[in-house]
């Protein structure tokens, strides 16, 4: 499950794209099968909201078939009060055509009967209608509705073509509206020897968050031989990677021990598309979502420097082989790129400049925490 957030409002993922897909595709089949072989029927599209549903249904509608988009207009009449209603976009000849009006959602019915009654003067063999979307709680009238995809509950939802001010129409799922979430969650980012570390700490004492490293967490699972901790021994042992799972279930553990916080900052997690759709998912059971992805930006040849004089004094052998910090990098940036890109496509990521003294760094960092 996903949060989304569309200008002032929270939405919830509420029907998934494959449930549309499969919706969609029993939708056509009905369709095509109640109709005769030879009929030519013409679909008409009510937009704006249906401009989504209409072509995925004619993608899996196995038939002959015309298309046609109209949409309902107002305008004054001859009188003052009069307000009379027209079809934009209808050119085409309906007589004795079958027509089937493909409707994205069905609320009150009000404008689906104003269409309905237009259609009617059209001389037409037959008039059939199909809506993706169903809210039978608040439907008004008497007109049939001759094919249902989904009956849903009286809320607003946005997604496949419906909107919220314009914005929601290309996600790909339903959302429904939700209440905002009360945390500010932080994935941090950055390369080795960027001082993420050292931010991390000074930022969870300005905005009351806790911080969660990886690392740390393995280190106090295995130390004191929690039973995650003794699984995830047994694969370190072994030389082979933990699995996500179990990461992930020690991840939970130390969010649900702190339940009542401000939020967190995510430090050394997610390393992959599947860890971060994971923490998506388990956040958004809380009503919680990722604020954004915030990555420190430093040019690696600096780093290798630093890292190089850190290896001096730090006693680490892979401080001190420029080859084994390299390939570090290597791998770092390889998974940052896929979560990069995971975190764009959401419009949640953040690079900010990491060369400069901890303080300027801290404070470009606060600026783009201060909009999350």
């Amino acid at each position: 499950m996903k949060i989304t957030k569309l200008h002032d409002l929270y939405f919830k993922e509420f029907i998934s794209a494959d449930e549309i897909s499969n919706i969609v595709s029993s939708l056509a089949e009905q369709v095509r099968k109640d109709l005769p072989s030879n009929e030519v029927p013409i679909f008409i599209g009510i937009l704006n909201g249906c401009f989504v549903f209409t072509a995925d249904f004619l993608r899996e509608y196995k038939g002959n078939c015309e298309i046609s988009f109209v949409k309902l207009s107002s305008y004054q009449g001859t009188s003052s009060t009069e307000n009379v209603k027209s079809l934009i976009g209808l050119n085409e000849d309906l007589s004795g055509r079958t027509v089937i009006i493909l409707e994205d959602i069905i609320d009150t019915g009000t404008t689906l009967q104003e269409i309905y009654e237009i259609f009617k003067t059209k001389n037409l063999k037959e008039l059939k209608i199909v809506t993706l979307f169903y809210k039978p709680d608040v439907y008004r009238k008497e007109l049939h509705i001759d094919y249902i995809g989904k009956g849903i509950d009286d809320k607003f939802i946005v997604g496949y073509g419906l909107d919220y001010k314009g914005y929601g129409r290309n996600l790909p799922a339903i959302y429904q509206l939700t209440t905002p979430p009360k945390m500010k969650n932080i994935v941090l980012f950055g390369p080795p020897g960027a001082g993420k570390g050292t931010q991390a700490e000074v930022l969870k004492e300005k905005y009351n968050l806790v911080h969660i490293s990886t690392g740390d967490v393995f280190r106090f699972n295995i130390k004191n031989k929690t039973e995650l901790g003794l699984l995830a021994k047994t694969y370190i042992d072994a030389g082979d990677l933990v699995p996500d799972e179990v990461t992930i279930n020690m991840l939970k553990e130390e969010v649900n021990k702190n339940a009542d916080s401000a939020g967190f900052i995510f430090d050394g997690f997610p390393r992959t598309e599947s860890q971060a759709k994971a923490l998506d998912t388990f956040l958004a059971e809380k009503g919680e979502r990722i604020n954004g992805m915030v990555a420190l930006e430093v040019p690696e040849d600096l780093l290798v420097e630093r890292i190089l004089e850190r290896g001096k004094t730090s006693g680490r052998s892979d401080d001190m082989d420029e080859s084994k910090i390299r390939n570090r990098f290597n791998e770092y940036n390889t998974k940052t790129a896929v979560l990069k890109d995971y975190y764009q496509t959401q419009n949640n990521y953040y690079g900010v400049n990491g060369v400069g003294s901890i303080e300027e760094i801290t404070q470009r960092l606060s600026d783009v925490f201060d909009t999350l």
